[in-house]
């Protein structure tokens, strides 16, 4: 029995806004007196707004009181969301509207699991709303990656088990979260990033039904 849906990230699998994040982060950060590069950025990438927040007050040794904590979190989306309203689906990743056509057309069943709440938002402006059949919503759960909560949740939205569901990420708090939640890891990148033990592409453009197919096989087999 082949997989029945895919759980996609959303940040560096259908588009890249890692850049727009870490400019809005950076730029956050710069305000309350606090100095990051993109190597302290690199651990941001798949954790939830607020947990990143988190991880900046304790990188500066800050503290905050609940109040202006979720005005600095405002404040970083609000940036973020002006940055990022000039995407458009010449903006989609490579290979990305292909797959999804080619998952649609064999009636396999598609979630996001991203941690971003603008997800909705910005499938809107990549034209590609109508072929999710559910968008996780990560205010909703629990616990951001690696927890598993968002791919459970994705799977749930689609009505499908976990265990007949493949996921995509690129990056490793994500692939932990699609191992811990019990669905089929596939990986944009590099064995460095994110482990010798599961199907590595180095681009979205290699990643077709064939070559899904083929990993889940090989996985099941």
């Amino acid at each position: 029995m082949t997989f029945q849906a895919v759980l996609f990230d959303l940040d560096g699998v259908i588009t890249d806004t890692a850049e727009y994040h870490y400019r809005a982060w950076k730029k956050l950060a710069e305000e309350i007196g606090i100095s990051i590069d993109r190597k302290f950025n690199e651990t941001l990438k798949g954790v939830s707004r607020e947990d990143s927040l988190k991880r900046i007050l304790a990188h500066g040794g800050k503290t905050v009181g609940d109040e202006e904590f979720a005005a600095l979190a405002k404040r970083k989306n609000d940036n973020y969301v002006e940055m990022i309203a000039a995407i458009t689906p010449a903006d989609v990743y490579p290979g990305i509207l292909p797959l999804l056509d080619e998952l649609k057309a064999a009636g396999k069943k598609i979630a996001l699991a991203s941690a971003s709440k603008n997800g909705p938002f910005l499938l809107e402006c990549m034209g590609l709303t109508a072929y999710f059949g559910a968008i996780a919503d990560p205010a909703a759960v629990a616990q951001s990656k690696p927890a598993p909560d968002i791919f459970l949740a994705a799977a749930e939205g689609v009505h499908t088990p976990i265990g007949q569901c493949l996921g995509i990420e690129d990056a490793s708090a994500g692939i932990q979260a699609i191992k811990s939640a019990g669905a089929l890891p596939v990986g944009v990148g590099k064995a460095e990033d994110l482990g010798s033990d599961i199907a590595l592409v180095p681009d979205t453009a290699k990643l077709t039904l064939a070559y899904l197919e083929k990993v889940w096989a090989n996985a099941r087999g």
